[in-house]
Order: structure tokens, then C-alpha cells, then sequence
């Protein structure tokens, strides 16, 4: 069955490259356009799976790390591990993402957790580790979000160019506006 599943019947549901200010690029599914300023703004998910790269220690909250340089040993150890699982890491634009076949999580293994650490921990409920690995000494692990990955990109003439920083804070409000309507409009 796979991905098909979630998506609207068909599963033919077209996806688009998105390219970063550095030229990096990610596989997206179109979700939806829309139009603002005379620009299509997409909004767009990842095909592969995206992920977190956290770094753990045991008596303090794992801590994400973020715009990681891609010849960092972290994840060229990170590689290493994941292509024991028959996966591969994708240094892409926006996230690192996952390709190969995950298991995909279990609701129901959530509902369990939760009951017993009744605590007010919102991290942990949004976040699934994938995979954990040590590099000189410090351990790290992989997380795969939970809540659904959007990517915001400008369509220019058969591109898609990812919205970052001020951009992004400009159009983002706006376009959640529209998302809105649209689903009360449903």
C-alpha cells in the first residue's frame, strides 16, 4: 500500500524540486499554491522523510542542532549507521531527509508512552528517534518529526526557490491566513 495511502486516492500527486539560496536541493510533494504579490507561493512536504539531528545528554534535554556543514563528522558517523538500516541520508535543502523504507510509526505506541510519562514535555511528543550513535564521546540521535514537515518555495517559471528569512516571515502569516479559509471553505 505505501504512501499512496495518505495521499488524495490517485497518489499521482506532483512533485516538484525545491532549491535553496546555496543550490541544495529537496523532492517535494505540491500541496497546494497560492497566490500572493503576483508570486504562486507552493506548499510543499518532503518525499523523503525529514529529520532532526539532536545532541543527547543524559540529565539535560536533547538539544537540536541546526544549520550543521555538511562535512560535519556527525553526520558523516550518522551515515554510517543509517546504512546499516538500509538507509540513506540526504544532506538536502531546508532539513537532512531519510530515503529507503521506514517503518512507519505506530499511533498507537504513542497513546502508551504517553499515559506513563504524564509529564508536560511537548518535545517529546513531536519527535521519534530513529536512530542514536556516539562521536568522540557525545552521543547524537536522529529524529523523525511527527508533526507534518512544510516547505514554503516561490514558483519562478518552472522552479521552485525555497522562501528563507525575512521572506519567509513576510509571507508565512499570510499564508496560513489562506490555508485557513481554504478549509473552512471545505
Amino acid at each position: 500500500m505505501g504512501e499512496s495511502s495518505s495521499l488524495s486516492g490517485s497518489g499521482d500527486v506532483p512533485t516538484i524540486v525545491v532549491r535553496d539560496g546555496k543550490g541544495k536541493e529537496l523532492l517535494c510533494f505540491l500541496e497546494q499554491l497560492i497566490p500572493l504579490d503576483g508570486h504562486d507561493y507552493a506548499l510543499l512536504t518532503p518525499v523523503d522523510t525529514p529529520v532532526c539531528l539532536f545532541r543527547l545528554s543524559d540529565d539535560e534535554e536533547p538539544e537540536l542542532l541546526e544549520g550543521l556543514d555538511a562535512s560535519e563528522p556527525i553526520l558523516s558517523t550518522a551515515e554510517v549507521v543509517l546504512q546499516e538500516h538500509e538507509l540513506t541520508l540526504v544532506r538536502s535543502a531546508v532539513t537532512l531527509t531519510v530515503s529507503g523504507e521506514l517503518e512507519e510509526p505506530d499511533p498507537e505506541d504513542f497513546d502508551e508512552e504517553d499515559e506513563e510519562n504524564d509529564s508536560d514535555d511537548d518535545d517529546a511528543e513531536t519527535y521519534e528517534l530513529l536512530v542514536s550513535f556516539m562521536v568522540a564521546d557525545e552521543e547524537y540521535g536522529l529524529y523523525i518529526p511527527l508533526d507534518p514537515f512544510f516547505v514554503v518555495a516561490r514558483m519562478e517559471n518552472d522552479h521552485a526557490l525555497l522562501v528563507e528569512g525575512e521572506e519567509f516571515e513576510r509571507v508565512q502569516p499570510r499564508i496560513e491566513a489562506e490555508l485557513e479559509e481554504r478549509e473552512s471553505q471545505d
